[in-house]
């Protein structure tokens, strides 16, 4: 399969406010995250001889290259030409068609072992990492599914998860991508892990990566699905890193998979959507027990009252 890479490049001096607005373009068309580059990254860091280090700002969506690319690519330069006259964002987009196989790698260059919390790396399968005695290492090979572990919205999941999850408790991860939220969840003490995802490459990917963990089949399912629709059991922990869109969509539904006393996780929310959100779970009768900025990016906590 043949996949169009879409680059915006842009300059701007509020680079966190265009990168939310360029994202939610590509939200807006469908996909279920972005790649950013960044060129602000700090030099004490091993990012090891082989890492790229962007040169500019840019936000890049990949879709699959199809009879409904042409449109898709038009509404993309539409948009962006109305963020230039409504916010003063100057960006330009770069094309490229690539093979599966190139997509997957693209990945490499950028993702490199992080500390998400004070005891929970994230490293990639390629990467070698010396752990500390009290580290959990997360092994991740994000393939094509979205979730590497060090994009904001994933840390504040991940720390969340390691906050409130009960030891052998159950979890599920709504739009699972590589699995890493199930991964982190099982090496904090689940025993009954669920995901979904729209996507069927995500899930086999997320297979995968749970695999690669030492996480035992037995212990976990991972379903092909919209949001929740099909799951059929009730969890002590939800975690959903998706969109606001999504998040208000599932917020309808939640419920019924939540075990008595059980919470939800909800991220992927920009933060100019936090009171949108807030009002829908405080019309559904929903308490926020936590709310996390990070970055632009607000995650929420939260309990049926």
């Amino acid at each position: 399969m043949r996949w169009i890479e879409v680059k915006v490049i842009f300059d701007f001096q509020d680079t966190q406010l265009a990168t939310e607005l360029i994202s939610n373009l590509f939200y807006d068309l469908g996909l279920q995250g972005v790649v950013v580059e960044t060129p602000e990254i700090d030099s004490s860091q091993d990012w090891g001889d082989d890492a790229v280090i962007p040169e500019h700002w840019a936000v890049i969506g990949y879709f699959s290259d199809d009879e409904q690319s042409k449109k898709r690519l038009e509404t993309i330069e539409k948009n962006l030409k109305r963020l230039e006259t409504t916010n003063g964002i100057i960006s330009h987009a770069v094309y490229a068609k690539i093979d599966e196989a190139d997509w997957a790698e693209t990945w490499k260059a950028f993702f490199k072992p992080e500390k998400i919390t004070k005891n929970i790396v994230v490293k990639p399968i390629w990467k070698d990492y010396s752990r500390n005695r009290d580290e959990i290492v997360l092994e991740i090979d994000p393939g094509m599914a979205f979730g590497t572990g060090t994009h904001p919205t994933t840390c504040m999941c991940i720390a969340m998860i390691e906050k409130y999850l009960k030891k052998d408790g159950s979890f599920l991860d709504v739009g699972t991508g590589s699995g890493i939220l199930m991964v982190a969840a099982s090496k904090l003490g689940a025993i009954n892990l669920w995901g979904t995802d729209n996507d069927d490459v995500a899930v086999d990917i997320a297979c995968k990566n749970l695999i690669q963990n030492k996480i035992s089949e037995s212990t976990f399912k991972i379903l092909t699905t919209h949001l929740v629709d099909t799951v059929t059991q009730r969890f002590d922990l939800v975690a959903a890193n998706l969109t606001t869109t999504a998040v208000l969509t599932l917020l309808d539904d939640i419920k019924r998979v939540l075990a008595p006393n059980g919470l939800l996780i909800c991220s992927g929310i920009v933060e100019a959507d936090k009171e949108k959100v807030l009002e829908k779970m405080a019309n559904l009768d929903f308490e926020a027990l936590k709310v996390l900025i990070k970055e632009g990016w607000v995650s929420f906590v939260c309990r049926p009252m």
